[in-house]
């Protein structure tokens, strides 16, 4: 399959380029798109062939359900049983933006597209490219993360040229994402309410709409075998790079330390400026150690920087998870397979 490339920054003047990538939907076919949080592989999520397409492309297993993108909340109504006010005062706070909620799905969208489930997660972005080439193929499209499953995350043009060049029909450039990790889900078809997901839009921030919104335990632990995904993200090792991932919990000076017992040529994925604590070991970095928005715009590129170190096993520094630090945890602890260490935790150890 050929793929196209399509440099898209100004919707007027890069309009033929919308028109030929919306006109590929409209077929059933496969199109790049950037979104603020990462880019997303779409296709017309009421085609259940356009679906199925999707899953091959990303070697993604079928039953991890997909988000459903739309450009306005009025979207919606064709695709849930009902639209609760909750639904309501979340779109008028968070969207546009990163932010998914699931609802019952209505029988227009198909079980390819909800990965077999009841449910259909709907999120409106706030890319201004990915909201004008929803309108202008004139139907919701679905774009899980524009990656090889499993894999870190897209946060450039340049990565979904990496992994899907001759699965695609066509990539659209448009530019950095600025949140670089994934929106957050939750759920309106539990009482109460809950994050199945978490990212840019805080527990914090939610619990001013929703008082009662809790986080899924499923958040920071593993799925049991046979448990159905409710959410993308939650079943599967996601967001990993080759490289064997150990997240190592304490203060540099207890980091430092289990380093230097360590063989040379293990890496270190740690926060900028403490490169100079690990000798010999080959150092990424992923933002500023207490700033988890910078570790989460950081964090997809770092994963994908120790593979082209050709490192085969990393130590992860990880930071106190509150915030949008939850998301930034959440993809690590994934990324790991679960596999962490703690050293112990106090702060005045530094």
């Amino acid at each position: 399959m050929e793929t196209s490339i399509y440099r898209v920054f100004d919707i007027e003047q890069d309009a033929a380029a919308l028109d030929r990538a919306a006109a590929l939907l409209r077929a059933g076919r496969l199109v790049v798109i950037p979104t603020e949080t990462v880019y997303g592989l779409a296709a017309d999520a009421l085609n259940p062939s356009a679906a199925s397409a999707i899953y091959a492309a990303k070697g993604r297993p079928s039953d991890n359900p997909l988000i459903v993108h739309i450009a306005d909340p009025e979207q919606a109504r064709p695709l849930v049983k009902r639209l609760p006010d909750a639904y309501f005062a979340l779109a008028e706070r968070f969207w546009p933006g990163p932010m998914t909620v699931i609802l019952e799905k209505s029988a227009r969208v198909p079980y390819e597209t909800s990965g077999g489930l009841e449910t259909v997660a709907l999120r409106m972005p706030s890319h201004p490219v990915a909201r004008e080439l929803i309108r202008r193929a004139g139907t919701p499209l679905a774009a899980p993360s524009a990656n090889l499953s499993g894999s870190p995350s897209p946060t450039c043009a340049g990565h979904c040229i990496q992994d899907l060049t001759g699965r695609v029909d066509a990539i659209i450039d448009g530019g950095s994402c600025t949140v670089g990790v994934e929106s957050t889900v939750l759920t309106l078809c539990t009482d109460p309410p809950a994050i199945l997901r978490p990212g840019a839009v805080t527990l914090e921030m939610l619990r001013e709409v929703l008082p009662d919104i809790r986080l899924d335990p499923g958040v920071f632990a593993h799925l049991p075998d046979g448990a159905k995904a409710a959410s993308p993200g939650m079943k599967y090792r996601h967001y990993a790079p080759k490289a064997r991932v150990v997240l190592l919990w304490g203060t540099l000076v207890q980091f430092a330390a289990y380093l230097e017992a360590q063989p040379p040529g293990c890496g270190v994925l740690c926060f900028e400026g403490e490169q100079a604590r690990f000798g010999g070991h080959p150092c990424v970095t992923y933002g500023r150690r207490d700033d988890p928005v910078s570790q989460a715009q950081a964090l997809f590129g770092a994963l994908r920087r120790i593979d082209e170190l050709g490192l085969t096993s990393v130590y992860a520094r990880v930071d106190s998870p509150d915030g949008v630090g939850q998301a930034v945890y959440n993809r690590l602890l994934r990324a790991a397979g679960f596999t962490e260490i703690r050293l112990g935790w106090e702060e005045s150890a530094t």
